[in-house]
């Protein structure tokens, strides 16, 4: 069977599935989405271990935490939204909202996070009455597709009324499938690097894609440094630095420079300033102006033993001192792996100077954090940089994606807006997934302005 035939045939039969899950209760519905998230809490470690050993990336302890986090912390987040009918009413504009299913769902899913993409965007397209049909990573597809089988598995012992076929994932996922899957469904979500995004965008259907991650870290001169680069390189070595919001960069106040370093030291870091050592690790990292496929989601003792430097043997995060800003060194671009750079500034001015010409090299429209107690300093900088969301006083890597103790809606899909070329400045989630329809009656008692009261406004 050709790929357009092959293709065809899956959304044929996600058609039949979704137009039956179009008919059921919110109740029916919210079922469905328990056990998509509840399999993979369950199975956490299972997963975690078949997709380090698929991947041959990240860390099988953090993917047993993000199995679990991500599973609790998006149904903690969207179960009790209504979805299904009638979702709102405003007797104030008169206005009634009703949801409705934007149909078959196709969601392309990274090799980075090839249990828990799959997971949250089945849950997005079920809750909205959706079907959706999965197109994984070729390098990641036996495991994508094994956490789908189990789903489905689960759903229908647990006597669960379900479509067949609501959710699907492409069997021997090809570059060609992936992209056919995407000019035939009714809306696309693609996760994964920019060539997949692209791609997306031009197949002339409805599409949330991701930008690039560079995620630029300011520290201020008045918090914790001990406290403060703690929780950097929590989210910097969190499965070997292959989350898109992990930190990327330290910018440290230039007169608290060596004390922040210090810290950093203190909480595990690797140091190294010396132009001859700091090479070593750029000529790894980077090999013709791009990221190093050999690097991504590797060990710092992987990365060091490839650069040819000894780090000791309990060493966490490599820091690197940059030379420059932006396009001054390519140390300023993303680095999928546990490295940072630093810089050094003298006004917070300068800090957000510092950020915003890294992101504007790689990055814009993504995520930037920032660690002070200066609510002045935080606005400013939210204010000032090109991005969808700053993180404050947490690890940027584990809580922009949502957390359990931010506002940030819970997701694997950060919108980077129009800066990134997205559509969405937030992160995706259900409401992405549902079409709105509004009834429009007339407003009570409504008082109709004069023209001379409207233009003296």
């Amino acid at each position: 069977m050709d790929d357009k035939s092959f293709i065809s045939e899956l959304v044929e039969k996600a058609k039949v599935a979704q137009k039956e899950l179009a008919t059921y209760s919110q109740k029916e519905i919210d079922a469905i989405v328990k056990v998509i998230a509840k399999t993979v809490y369950d199975n956490a470690e299972e997963l975690a271990r078949m997709a380090v050993d698929e991947t041959r990336m990240g860390v099988y302890e953090d993917k047993v935490a993000k199995n679990k986090g991500k599973s609790k912390t998006i149904y903690n987040h969207i179960i009790d939204k209504k979805t299904i009918g009638v979702i709102g009413k405003d007797e104030t504009t008169g206005l009634t909202l009703l949801a409705k299913p934007v149909g078959v769902v196709g969601a392309v899913t990274p090799t980075t996070n090839p249990i828990v993409t799959p997971m949250c965007n089945s849950m997005f397209a079920i809750k909205g009455g959706n079907s959706i049909i999965v197109a994984p990573h070729p390098r990641s597809q036996k495991c994508s597709a094994y956490t789908v089988d189990l789903i489905n598995k689960n759903i229908k012992e647990k006597g669960i009324r379900c479509p067949e076929n609501a959710i699907q994932i492409i069997r021997e996922s090809t570059i060609a499938k992936t992209s056919e899957l995407m000019h035939t469904v009714d809306v696309v979500i693609a996760t994964g690097g920019m060539g997949v995004v692209k791609e997306a965008y031009s197949s002339g259907k409805p599409s949330f894609g991701v930008g690039a991650g560079n995620v630029q870290v300011i520290v201020d001169d008045d918090v914790d440094f001990i406290d403060a680069t703690a929780k950097i390189i929590a989210g910097r070595k969190f499965d070997n630095g292959i989350i898109c919001s992990g930190e990327q960069t330290i910018i440290a106040p230039r007169n608290k420079y060596n004390e922040v370093i210090e810290a950093a030291i203190k909480n595990g870091a690797y140091y190294a300033d010396d132009e001859v050592t700091v090479d070593k690790f750029r000529k790894t990292l980077f090999i013709d102006n791009m990221l190093n496929k050999d690097v991504v989601g590797q060990s710092v003792q992987k990365i060091a033993a490839l650069a040819g430097v000894d780090v000791p043997s309990d060493t966490k995060v490599i820091l690197l001192k940059a030379k420059g800003i932006g396009n001054e060194d390519i140390l300023c671009k993303e680095k999928m792996c546990p490295v940072m750079a630093t810089f050094a500034y003298d006004t917070f001015e300068d800090a957000i100077k510092i950020a915003q010409t890294n992101l504007d090299l790689e990055g814009k429209g993504h995520t930037a954090a920032i660690h002070s107690n200066n609510n002045n300093h935080i606005e400013l900088a939210g204010i000032k940089l090109t991005i969808s969301r700053l993180i404050v006083n947490a690890s940027s890597s584990t809580t922009a994606g949502g957390s359990l103790t931010n506002g940030l809606a819970p997701t694997t899909t950060l919108g980077c807006g129009t800066w990134g070329n997205n559509i969405i400045s937030e992160n995706l989630d259900y409401k992405h997934l549902i079409n709105v329809s509004r009834i429009a009656t007339v407003i009570r008692n409504a008082v109709v302005p004069s023209d001379d009261h409207i233009w003296l406004k």
